[in-house]
């Protein structure tokens, strides 16, 4: 069972009014029969997907409307109430949920697409539209989104927005600083800003959006998002392939990326000890066996010959020049969901396997196993496993290590040294889950004191009482 976040990590609770009960007639008035005040009811959205960090909110609201967020927050402002966005609580760094009786205001309703043009492949939508409904949608009209996570059954579009949630496309697509071209965002003071733009040039002063992506609701809470997306792949193909060292890993890396040049899509890599945990606890069977690394690579194009002749081409180089030792090959989607979710269920299984230790970390690729080797053999015999797996295109390494239970020493042995690794070799110690609540006192690992400050002082412009999301993403100024 979790414990209070307050308590495990010694935080005080900032002077914040207490909601009332004419606070909650208030609410009832602008948003009748969603507003949430049942304890019982409350307790999922109090506590983390990973179980690992738990708030005590006593109200959730539930807005359908920019308008009602913004009565909300002009409320909450004056009132001085301190306000948790919430979307699909699918994070990894407790910055979903709060620290103590934070009013949870939740996206869930907030699950319109507003327009999608056919032309441009520009969607507009709410942001509490589900990632993987709107990849339907948006298949059905022969485009896709430009991200794809395992998380995607149940995390919000705002939500990825406001961590800048990385994921398995952005190889291809590149992050959602790129792709997303307008937002609404309502501030701390209740004001609506409207950067809803559908252009993909606009260089009228400061852009302003890209304040509010990876901001982790800190600064406002994101309403709406446009967002461009790609045209669906007319051809979809991935290998799965087993390499024999991690050197094989990168040198097939390169082979690959020269071999099938635009349509590569994904670059996925994982340690024989992901394997073994997916097959225990999940019952997946891999086709791919006995190899120390396991890697997937999608290739995503529009003529199908031309791919596959591609990716055999590929294939046989990385054969013949023993990169590779064993391998399969899907094109029908049945295959292919079934070999990806041995790398997308990897989260899944690690939970099983007791507390998890998650670092999420980039690193210059060539470096990248080397600090779950480092790890491994610090912690000995107190960790059950260390695995690495993740994104090797982009240099972002999944470190996790599993536990019988969470243990201070253990905590000890791992932190700061994971961080001061990483800052060693000019590595960011949050390549994509964000800082959070779990993070935030770490940010000096990656980035200088100056700029944190430049941070905090944006955060008090645009939230003076600091209400949005407290406690999380930028150490206290104290």
């Amino acid at each position: 069972e979790v414990m209070l976040t307050s308590e495990r990590y010694k935080v005080q609770r900032l002077p914040f009014s207490h909601v009332s009960d004419s606070d909650v007639a208030f609410f009832e008035r602008i948003m009748p029969g969603r507003v949430i005040t049942n304890p019982e009811e409350l307790k999922p959205f109090n506590v983390d997907w990973l179980k690992s960090v738990r708030g005590c909110s006593k109200l959730m609201l539930k807005p359908q409307t920019t308008a009602e967020v913004s009565q909300a927050l002009r409320y909450c402002y004056e009132r001085n109430l301190a306000v948790n966005p919430q979307g699909g609580n699918t994070g990894l760094v407790g910055g979903s949920v709060p620290v103590f009786d934070e009013i949870i205001l939740s996206t869930v309703l907030m699950n319109q697409i507003i327009s999608f043009d056919k032309v441009s492949g520009i969607l507009m939508c709410q942001a509490g539209c589900i990632l993987e409904k709107l990849n339907e949608y948006l298949e059905e009209q022969g485009f896709i989104m430009p991200l794809d996570l395992g998380a995607k059954g149940s995390c919000h579009i705002g939500g990825n927005v406001a961590t800048n949630a990385g994921g398995l496309r952005l190889l291809r697509y590149g992050s959602l600083r790129g792709t997303v071209l307008g937002l609404e965002v309502v501030l701390a003071d209740g004001s609506a800003l409207d950067c809803l733009a559908s252009l993909r040039k606009d260089n009228t002063g400061y852009d302003l959006k890209q304040l509010f992506i990876g901001s982790e609701g800190t600064l406002g809470i994101i309403t709406a998002v446009s967002i461009l997306c790609p045209q669906k792949p007319k051809a979809v193909n991935l290998a799965f392939l087993g390499c024999q060292s991690f050197t094989k890993v990168l040198e097939t890396f390169t082979t690959c990326r020269a071999t099938l040049g635009e349509i590569l899509s994904a670059y996925e890599f994982m340690d024989e000890k992901c394997m073994e945990l997916v097959e225990r606890h999940l019952k997946l069977s891999s086709p791919v066996t006995g190899s120390p690394f396991y890697v997937l690579i999608e290739t995503s194009g529009s003529n199908s010959t031309h791919d596959e002749e591609k990716l055999n081409n590929f294939l046989e180089q990385a054969m013949n020049s023993g990169l590779v030792t064993d391998g399969t090959v899907a094109t029908d989607d049945k295959k292919i969901k079934t070999l990806w979710s041995l790398r997308e269920r990897i989260t899944e299984a690690l939970t099983h396997d007791g507390y998890v230790y998650k670092y999420d970390i980039s690193l210059p690729v060539g470096k990248l196993y080397d600090l779950v080797t480092d790890t491994r053999a610090r912690l000995g015999q107190c960790a059950k496993n260390v695995v690495g797996y993740g994104h090797l295109g982009d240099g972002n390494l999944h470190l996790n290590i599993t536990a019988e239970s969470y243990s201070y020493s253990l905590l000890d042995a791992i932190e700061p040294f994971v961080y001061e690794w990483t800052a060693r070799y000019n590595g960011s110690i949050s390549a994509e889950h964000g800082l959070g609540f779990k993070k935030k006192q770490f940010i000096q690992y990656s980035k200088p004191n100056e700029a944190v400050f430049l941070m905090q002082r944006f955060k008090a412009i645009l939230d003076p009482k600091g209400i949005l999301n407290p406690y999380k993403t930028l150490p206290s100024s104290s």
